[in-house]
């Protein structure tokens, strides 16, 4: 692993560049370096730019870059071995919390996961009235019940996505889609470009496949499009897994020029993109939506992946892939080494619930509404040096910490009867420990309680950066 990550001078000057502020000035250049690694802009393994090419990008003597990749080594950020230069590393810390799940004996803000809508009865009623068409067959639908991929179809155009029935493959769940793109999409060795932070569930889904992970930075100011394009440009990944619809911990938005230049420069590398839009009807605040990012794919190589857990509820295990009609048979295929056909009544109720989207989009923003700025007030009032911002859509809000404390925060945190998820959980090599992902799918008065028990715990979280077991939750 070690040397197969680069990073130019030039790249790496204007990553640094805002960051870098303060004197002496190698300090600032080490420090700022260090945080691109903890944040996972800059992976661990990656190989760093040579003293003096790093000095002429940034104008400065090469003296100061060789004191500033002293201070990284010094603090346990960079190993260096002679005659093959030098790469970033992490700390040695201590322990960390394992898998996070839901939690009933604790207030859980770890777990995305939010209530029923209304009318998820009335669906499930109408679905049993409809069993009687059905129980006559076998009750399969490999590529799922025609009514449903009507319906996930009609969604599509009605985004301004122009979707045939042919083109849907209904699944057990987004995370099912997902593992079924990546299997058919990678082999084991291939490059599969990541977010970071991004989904743990599919970093753990191509760990299994035994892709070799690579990764581009996330912010709470959304993707770095240079970066990006230039991972596509180096990498030239198999695949590429993305959330650019509120993404998953950050919460933003990549935009329609943004999404335009990812779909291209795929294109040009010869890359799958998967998409997952989990997340993507779930505006908050008004204003216009960008189109999907399939909207802008040209030869069929972005695979759109839906579900109904994040818009109606988490107990409906359906999920969806938008494609072309020849990947739907090859996902039918691959589909049975693990199962042969979704929940019927699942897809009867979620057919239903299609049906009434609007309604149902306003009544699940108006709530998350509330609860985000219950959140939001919370933490400003109870934990005001911690940075963030209020996400315009999603479930959840990606806080930075004043110190690198993240697993520690977690482990003080469950003592005092909150869940939170720390940002390792979110990184491919145990970085993010300045971060944690709360999610307010909980209502206001349970979310100002969890701050409360949370503000408490911060009090007594050492200072420090640990170790994490990758976890699983929404």
């Amino acid at each position: 692993m070690v040397g197969e990550r680069r990073i130019n001078g030039h790249l790496l000057a204007r990553l640094v560049g805002p960051e870098a502020d303060g004197r002496p000035y190698y300090l600032a250049l080490g420090r700022a370096v260090s945080g691109l690694v903890l944040d996972g802009r800059v992976p661990t393994f990656t190989r760093l730019p040579a003293e003096r090419d790093l000095a002429a990008a940034l104008g400065v003597s090469r003296n100061t870059v060789t004191a500033a990749y002293t201070w990284l080594r010094e603090n346990g950020f960079l190993d260096s071995r002679q005659g093959a230069g030098s790469w970033t590393v992490l700390p040695e810390g201590g322990s960390a919390p394992g898998v996070l799940m839901p939690r009933t004996d604790r207030i859980d803000l770890g777990v995305a996961a939010p209530s029923a809508v209304d009318g998820i009865q009335q669906a499930a009623r109408l679905a049993v009235d409809q069993l009687a068409v059905h129980v006559g067959g076998i009750g399969y639908n490999v590529r799922g019940l025609p009514e449903l991929r009507h319906a996930i179809a009609r969604r599509y155009v009605e985004r301004g996505l122009p979707t045939a029935p042919e083109q849907i493959f209904v699944t057990s769940g987004a995370m099912h889609a997902v593992a079924l793109l990546m299997d058919i999409l990678t082999e084991p060795g291939s490059s599969l470009l990541v977010e970071s932070p991004t989904y743990p569930h599919a970093l753990d889904a191509a760990r299994r496949l035994e892709a070799r992970v690579r990764t581009v930075g996330v912010t709470p100011s959304g993707w770095d499009m240079d970066h990006v394009l230039d991972a596509f440009r180096r990498i030239r990944p198999a695949a590429a897994y993305l959330i650019p619809d509120f993404q998953n911990p950050t919460g933003v938005l990549m935009d329609d020029r943004e999404r335009a230049a990812v779909a291209a420069e795929a294109r040009r590398a010869g890359s799958a993109l998967i998409v997952d839009e989990g997340a993507a009807e779930l505006a908050i605040d008004s204003g216009d939506l960008p189109a999907p990012l399939a909207a802008h794919d040209t030869d069929g190589r972005v695979f759109t992946v839906g579900s109904a857990a994040k818009s109606f509820w988490g107990g409906l295990r359906i999920g969806w892939v938008r494609t072309t009609p020849p990947m739907v048979e090859r996902l039918t295929t691959a589909r049975q080494r693990l199962d042969l056909s979704s929940s019927l009544l699942d897809q009867l109720t979620v057919t239903h619930l299609l049906a009434d989207t609007l309604r149902i989009r306003a009544e699940r923003s108006r709530q998350l509404r509330r609860n985000r700025d219950a959140l939001v007030a919370a933490l400003r009032e109870k934990l005001p040096d911690w940075e963030f911002s209020s996400p315009s859509g999603g479930l959840v809000l990606w806080a930075g910490l004043p110190s690198a404390a993240a697993s520690a925060l977690a482990e003080s945190a469950s003592r005092h009867g909150v869940y939170v998820a720390p940002g390792p959980l979110f990184g491919a090599d145990g970085t993010l420990e300045r971060r944690v992902r709360l999610s307010y799918a909980h209502a206001p008065e349970v979310l100002v309680e969890g701050v409360d028990r949370l503000a408490r715990a911060w009090t007594h979280t050492p200072s420090r950066p640990g170790r994490v077991h990758h976890g699983l939750l929404g």
